[in-house]
């Protein structure tokens, strides 16, 4: 069974804490959807396509051999309708 997680976050600016949850959730599935969030209640420091290329920027110097595949991509909406759109089967 190909196995998908998801990491969902605002990632807003992306951290050494963020970096080192996906370092550790790439070796529990076949791929890892990191889903970076736009939160109205939140005032963001950095705009949603920022984020996104900034985590995508981090991710691509992770790299290893057995690791996830990993997939970076704006999320909107809630959380469950973009995990159930994305089948996941472990939300991180």
């Amino acid at each position: 069974m190909h196995r998908v997680g998801l990491y969902p976050g605002t990632f807003d600016p992306p951290t050494n804490g963020h970096l080192d949850i996906i370092g550790r959730a790439r070796k529990l599935v076949d791929t890892l959807i990191i889903g970076v969030a736009i939160n109205e209640a939140k005032k963001p420091l950095f705009p949603l396509q920022e984020r996104v290329d900034m985590v995508r920027s981090e991710c691509a110097k992770m790299n290893g051999p057995g690791l996830a595949d990993i997939k970076v991509m704006p999320m909107h909406g809630l959380l469950m309708k973009f995990a159930e759109a994305c089948e996941a089967h472990i939300i991180v």
